[in-house]
């Protein structure tokens, strides 16, 4: 074998070599990199959503109004003697009153009392014009929903404060916020989108409803306690269908699944 084949062979083997070594090097580190990218564009994507989803979209879905009169609860019930039931009282049907009517405010405010310009309001643009004034109402549930406040308040002797919270201590009127999709209040889906909730009064869903009269079983002697939030037993139901507890398949009257209890 002649010196010039000798040489061809030692260059085709290096060759070889570097075709076995070289690229293998550079294809590794390309498919670390790609890999990199995916995981950085799936942490940024995931912010983002989760940017969007829970700060953004929430902003745009709702609107917000302010009531006709800032109305201040604290100060009336310090003046009646049955507190909210002097204003929020059962009609001789049973029947609940709900909001106060004009003819029942116009007692105490013949006249402006006061320096109040919300009562000068009150007074000059309802009272006076015998116009009642257009409340919203935080808790108003959907037209296909019936709730029956003496169910819960006469036989299983609940307290206001358990759906509606503190209201009787505030002096102002909050902002209120309705769906833009479908017209109902932000109070019955909570202001939390994630529904996690801290009180019974965070939020009035149709699973607050099963979650409280599961955990009191139906008996008219217990309040309800602090409800847990339902964020992750949502997720449990989800995955393993049928976990649930009896208060969510069954109504609360019938023990049967009845829709016609609490649907029109």
């Amino acid at each position: 074998m002649s010196a010039v084949d000798e040489n061809e062979m030692v260059d085709s083997e290096e060759t070889a070599d570097e075709k076995q070594t070289r690229p293998v090097t550079n294809e590794k580190n390309e498919n670390v990199g790609a890999g990199g990218l995916i995981i950085l564009f799936f942490i940024l994507g995931l912010a983002a959503s989760l940017v969007v989803g829970w700060i953004i979209f929430p902003k745009l879905l709702y609107s917000q109004k302010k009531q006709p009169i800032d109305y201040n609860h604290l100060l009336h019930v310090e003046e009646v003697e049955e507190g909210c039931e002097s204003c929020h009282f059962f009609r001789e049907d049973g029947s609940f009153s709900g909001i106060p009517r004009l003819v029942q405010c116009i007692e105490c405010h013949e006249e402006v009392q006061g320096d109040d310009p919300e009562e000068e309001k009150f007074v000059n643009e309802y009272v006076f014009k015998e116009k009642e004034v257009p409340w919203l109402v935080y808790s108003r549930q959907p037209d296909s929903v019936f709730f029956s406040h003496a169910a819960h308040i006469k036989r299983a002797e609940m307290d206001c404060v358990t759906c509606h919270g503190l209201i009787g201590e505030s002096e102002h009127t909050r902002i209120y916020e309705k769906n833009r999709i479908t017209g109902v209040s932000r109070d019955i889906w909570g202001k939390s989108i994630g529904g996690f909730k801290k009180n019974t009064w965070d939020r009035m869903k149709m699973d607050d409803c099963a979650e409280c009269h599961a955990e009191t079983g139906g008996r008219s002697d217990n309040q309800p306690n602090i409800p847990i939030t339902g964020f992750f037993k949502n997720i449990i139901e989800v995955t393993f269908p049928g976990t649930s507890g009896p208060g969510r398949k069954t109504s609360a009257q019938t023990q049967h699944e009845s829709c016609f209890v609490c649907h029109k």
